[in-house]
């Protein structure tokens, strides 16, 4: 039992397909071209509003903010560090290494530089993410579902991101993947994405809680079904039957421990990765600062804020009504939680939970059900604000 749903069996969703890579390919094909539409009207729009205001829509996506500290680790390495006014220090060690990594030997390899490299990297990560989001909608609620999902992910109003030199996109694209793969029991594969992911961002925590989870409960309900009158089999017959289960789950968190163990290891302290996110503002405090924050913006924006944030945890808590499979949920649920609890710089919350796509699902069963013009229609209207918004906010404050 993959899908492993909290409340219903994955008997509801009906027979399930052979994911062999043409197969799956071929039945994503509107999903990435419907993507691809949408993320190039995105970069129209951007284009003609960045010359519109005398910007480069391409300095917009390689070299602002934090595709400016990748791109230094690509070119340099580790140990940059800037002091500001206030005696806060931002060290490079705050990014985590496998997009730089990547950076460095596209570049190496072609003629192009570390920052279009990850632009590069960014795009084709997007491609892999909406594949993925396609085969996760398409197995529990069909191929128009998996259409929409994809669709949906490339129109949030913080969509542009998923074009920009950021880690997000190919985030997103690990994740995805990791969790399809705990959903279709290719546990070893799922061990290895969590691993990269956890390479990537600091989140890739949420991808290892979802294998870790998935498979502590996998072992349970396999102990409740086996045990007969005679006591069933033993502890160890059982772990052996799952051997690559647990080969995944040792290997899914030595990504994100490796890279942590390794600032310790650099800094001298072991909880150097924590003090340095420190240094940023960076932290984790239950949603206090959060809190404050939404307090501090008063009636009637604080109170609009909020309302959104309870629009987000409401899609979640509807999804788990609906029997959503566990690995999505614990993935998803982890996503938010870290996104909402951490403190730091509040306009980056949008783009903190744009990889939790396990949001949208509620949302993309429904609108599967609707006539294809409309949900054509309203996917559409929803694109144009996405690529409007996008453009206007890269030109403006932008996402740090």
């Amino acid at each position: 039992m993959n899908d492993l749903a909290p409340f219903r069996g994955p008997e509801r969703n009906g027979p399930v397909r052979t994911d062999r890579p043409r197969s799956a390919l071929r039945r994503a094909a509107p999903a990435l071209l419907a993507y691809a539409a949408i993320r190039a009207l995105g970069l129209v729009v951007l284009a003609a509003w960045s010359a519109g205001h005398g910007k480069s829509w391409h300095t917009l996506l390689t070299a602002r903010w934090d595709s400016l500290w990748y791109t230094r680790v690509a070119e340099q390495g580790y140990g940059y560090s800037v002091q500001l006014a206030n005696g806060d220090v931002h060290s490079n060690l705050a990014f985590f290494p496998l997009l730089p990594w990547l950076e460095r030997g596209l570049s190496a390899v072609t003629s192009l530089s570390a920052a279009d490299a990850g632009l590069a990297v960014s795009w084709l990560a997007s491609l892999a993410a909406a594949w993925a989001l396609y085969l996760t909608g398409e197995r529990l609620h069909g191929p128009r579902a998996g259409v929409a999902l994809a669709a949906l992910w490339a129109a949030l109003p913080v969509g542009i991101v998923q074009s920009m030199a950021y880690s997000e996109s190919l985030f997103t694209a690990l994740a995805a993947w990791g969790v399809y793969c705990v959903l279709t029991g290719r546990w070893v594969t799922a061990g290895v994405l969590a691993s990269l992911a956890g390479l990537t961002r600091p989140v890739g925590a949420a991808v290892v809680a979802a294998v870790w989870i998935t498979a502590a409960v996998t072992l349970w309900r396999d102990r409740a079904t086996s045990e007969g009158p005679d006591g069933g089999p033993g502890a160890w017959p059982r772990l052996r039957r799952h051997r690559r289960m647990l080969l995944g789950v040792l290997l899914a968190p030595l990504g994100w421990c490796g890279y942590f163990l390794w600032v310790g290891a650099r800094e001298g302290a072991l909880t150097a990765y924590l003090d340095v996110q420190g240094g940023w503002g960076n932290g984790f405090d239950g949603g206090a600062a959060f809190a404050s924050f939404l307090w501090d913006l008063g009636f009637p924006a604080g109170l609009g804020l909020l309302a959104g944030v309870a629009a987000v945890v409401w899609l979640y808590v509807l999804g788990a009504r609906r029997g959503q499979p566990l690995p999505l949920l614990v993935y998803g649920g982890a996503v938010l939680l870290l996104a909402l609890t951490a403190k730091g710089y509040f306009g980056s919350k949008p783009r903190l939970m744009m990889p939790a796509y396990p949001l949208l699902l509620p949302l993309v069963a429904g609108l599967a059900r609707w006539r294809p013009a409309a949900a054509w229609a309203v996917t559409a209207l929803v694109s144009a604000g996405s690529a409007v918004y996008g453009a206007f906010w890269l030109n403006g404050s932008g996402p740090p």
